[in-house]
């Protein structure tokens, strides 16, 4: 193809393209509107159609300030063509007892999680954001859209005042088995006070300069508590194509992600990390956790 066909072609897609704004939403809105249950709104100018839905559930003060929910507490889902299909993000505004079960909704409707994280200080209750999307039929994305607003009303209806604690005890003072540990993860543990922690690295450059696991590029698990009542928290590194299973898996296991998020920025290969809270038996916890190093290492 000569430059002369090139520009040619690429002032033709232009044109072909400003016509599709022109015309209208090439989405199926009606549907999107009809399976949400939410009226949305079309951008001409960017081929949008969006879908909102404030939290106006339970009262929200931000530094002791009644915030309503125009100032940054509205639930939404856009959605624009792409090809032949459609792809969708939005951002999801929860609880932290909404988080774990609004996002294993999203998983289990083929929806894929991309952040989780705080935009406030000083909030109360806590309010986080998680953030979605997909690609693909536009029913079926809004079907999980509405899958995860419907998560969220129902643990609101079971229990109208946001949860302030995960269930059960965390014994004290810390005796956790620390050769169970080992053996079941692969790793020579950290022991300190009756705890355990193993980390895992992960390789990573800088600006060109290798950087690993003493640099943070790491994976860890932390243990407290006893061998019958324990508790884990940690930290996942993955690369981007990882994200989905390691959270599907952990999800499966009854691991809470609490965080999801990026530590650096110009790493080679990009990486994301989450953070992560379970309790149970040490060694239940443990090999939940191997289960999901293993599924990392299997993606391709």
């Amino acid at each position: 193809m000569t430059r002369k066909t090139r520009i040619l072609f690429a002032a033709a897609t232009a044109v072909c393209m400003q016509m599709a704004v022109a015309a209208g939403p090439t989405v199926d809105t009606a549907t999107i509107e009809s399976v949400t249950g939410l009226k949305g709104n079309y951008n001409k100018t960017e081929n949008v159609f969006k879908v909102s839905k404030p939290r106006d559930d339970v009262k929200i003060s931000v530094d002791r300030w009644t915030m309503p929910p125009f100032m940054g507490l509205t639930s939404w889902a856009a959605f624009t063509p792409m090809g032949g299909s459609t792809m969708m993000m939005g951002d999801t505004v929860l609880f932290e007892d909404e988080v774990n079960p609004a996002m294993s909704a999203a998983l289990e409707a083929g929806l894929e999680v991309t952040a989780l994280h705080n935009h406030f200080f000083f909030d109360q209750p806590k309010v986080y954001f998680m953030h979605i999307g997909g690609m693909g039929d536009a029913r079926q994305l809004a079907t999980g859209v509405k899958a995860v607003y419907d998560r969220v009303a129902q643990v609101r209806a079971s229990q109208p005042k946001p949860a302030k604690a995960f269930g059960g005890s965390i014994p004290t003072p810390s005796s956790i088995t620390a050769a169970r540990i080992e053996e079941i993860l692969g790793a020579k543990p950290q022991v300190k006070d009756g705890m355990v922690k193993v980390s895992f690295g992960r390789e990573a450059k800088m600006y060109g300069t290798p950087v690993g696991n003493e640099m943070g590029v790491n994976t860890w698990a932390a243990f407290a508590g006893t061998d019958e009542r324990a508790v884990v928290d940690g930290d996942f590194a993955m690369r981007e194509e990882e994200l989905q299973t390691v959270l599907k898996v952990l999800r499966r296991e009854g691991i809470n992600i609490v965080a999801i998020h990026n530590h650096m920025t110009h790493e080679e290969p990009r990486y994301v990390f989450l953070h992560y809270w379970g309790k149970g038996k040490a060694a239940e916890l443990a090999q939940s956790l191997k289960r999901t190093l293993d599924a990392q290492k299997a993606v391709k």
